[in-house]
């Protein structure tokens, strides 16, 4: 995951997709800790929730 912070950091991400399931895998990793997205101009732009997830769509605005 640390990779993915830093492409989103050095402005190489234009858009992502999460979906988001309620399942506990392990500890994992938190995938935007020391980021701020608004900061880095990302900002929801269409979220869904189903029965098996939630699904998340940022996008960087200029």
């Amino acid at each position: 995951m640390s990779t993915v912070r830093q492409y989103l950091q050095a402005g190489l991400v234009d858009e992502l997709h999460f979906a988001i399931a309620p399942v506990l895998l392990g500890r994992g990793e938190a995938l935007f800790a020391g980021l701020d997205l608004p900061a880095l101009g990302f900002r929801v732009v269409e979220h869904a929730a189903t029965a098996a997830a939630t699904h998340v769509v940022l996008a960087r605005h200029a």
